[in-house]
C-alpha cells in the first residue's frame, strides 16, 4: 500500500510518517503546499491514500481536488472543532483529529484495507463540507475565557489577549496587561476558537490578535517580524510559508 501525506507543519508530518512505518506503511513522499502537491499529483501516479490536512500553508487542501481528480482514497487529519466534525461524519468521510492517536491511526488503516476503495468518492460531497468548514453560520467565536489564578477564577476578555503561545508543551495567553496565563488544552484547539478575522497563526508557537501588532519589520528569508504593543519575552517571526496569508489578513 502506498501512502502520501499532505500537510503544513513538517514535524506533524515527520511524526505521522514514523506511526506509519511502524505499521509497515510506505510513504511515497509528504508534500506541505496545494501548490506542491498539485505538482506532484499531476506528475505522478497517485498513491492508495493520501493522509491530508484541510489548512495547508498556501491555501486549504479542497482546491486540490477542483484542479485534480484524485485517484486516492482520503483520511482527513484535522484539528478543527466537534461542530466542523459533524460534517465529515454527515457524509462518511473518515478523519482523524489532531494530535494523532496511535490506535485511532490503526483503526483507520485497518478501515481502509478493509473497504479497500478504488477511488475516493470525496469530490462527490466536497462542496457541502468546504460551506460548513469555511463558513459555519452557526459557529461561535469564544468571546471570553476563565482561567485560574491560585483559588480564585479571573475571565478576560477575548480582545484583551495580544496572543496565544506554546512553551515547553504548554499554552499560554499573554495580556494587554503585560501578564501571562497557563491554559488547558493545545494551541491548535484553542486556534479553532478564536475569529479567524482577529487572531492569525504566525508559526507554529505563536496566534496573534491583529489589534496586539504595533509594528511590522521586514526580516531575514522574506519573513516578518512582529513587535506587539506589551510581549517583549521572545521574538514573533511570521514564517515565510505564511507571510502571503498574514499580508492578506492584515488588509
Amino acid at each position: 500500500m502506498n501512502v502520501l501525506i499532505i500537510e503544513d507543519e513538517k514535524p506533524a508530518a515527520r511524526r505521522l510518517n514514523r506511526m506509519l512505518a511502524e505499521l509497515d506503511i510506505e510513504v511515497q513522499q509528504m508534500l506541505h503546499s496545494v501548490e506542491e502537491s498539485l505538482n506532484w499529483l499531476q506528475n505522478n501516479q497517485h498513491p492508495d491514500l493520501i493522509f491530508l490536512d484541510i489548512q495547508l500553508s498556501d491555501g486549504l487542501s479542497f482546491e486540490i481536488f477542483e484542479e485534480i481528480d484524485v485517484k486516492s482514497a482520503i483520511i482527513f487529519t484535522t484539528a478543527y472543532d466537534e461542530y466542523a466534525l459533524k460534517a465529515f461524519k454527515l457524509n462518511s468521510i473518515d478523519y482523524l483529529l489532531k494530535p494523532l492517536d496511535e490506535d485511532e491511526l490503526k483503526v483507520a488503516v485497518d478501515k481502509f484495507k478493509e473497504n479497500q476503495p478504488k477511488k475516493s468518492d470525496v469530490q462527490v460531497n466536497l462542496d457541502d463540507i468546504r460551506k460548513l468548514l469555511v463558513n459555519p453560520v452557526d459557529r461561535k467565536f469564544k468571546k471570553r475565557i476563565s482561567i485560574k489564578v491560585g483559588q480564585h477564577i479571573k475571565i478576560i476578555n477575548i480582545d484583551e489577549i495580544e496572543c496565544f503561545y506554546s512553551e515547553n508543551k504548554a499554552t499560554y495567553i499573554h495580556t494587554s496587561e503585560n501578564r501571562n496565563y497557563l491554559l488547558d488544552g493545545s494551541l491548535e484547539n484553542w486556534q479553532e476558537q478564536l475569529d479567524s478575522e482577529k487572531f492569525f497563526r504566525v508559526n507554529r508557537t505563536f496566534i496573534i490578535n491583529i489589534n496586539s501588532i504595533k509594528d511590522i519589520i521586514a526580516y531575514s528569508n522574506s519573513r516578518l517580524k512582529l513587535i506587539l504593543n506589551t510581549y517583549q519575552d521572545s521574538e514573533i517571526i511570521v514564517s515565510r510559508e505564511r507571510v502571503k496569508d498574514f499580508k492578506n489578513w492584515i488588509e
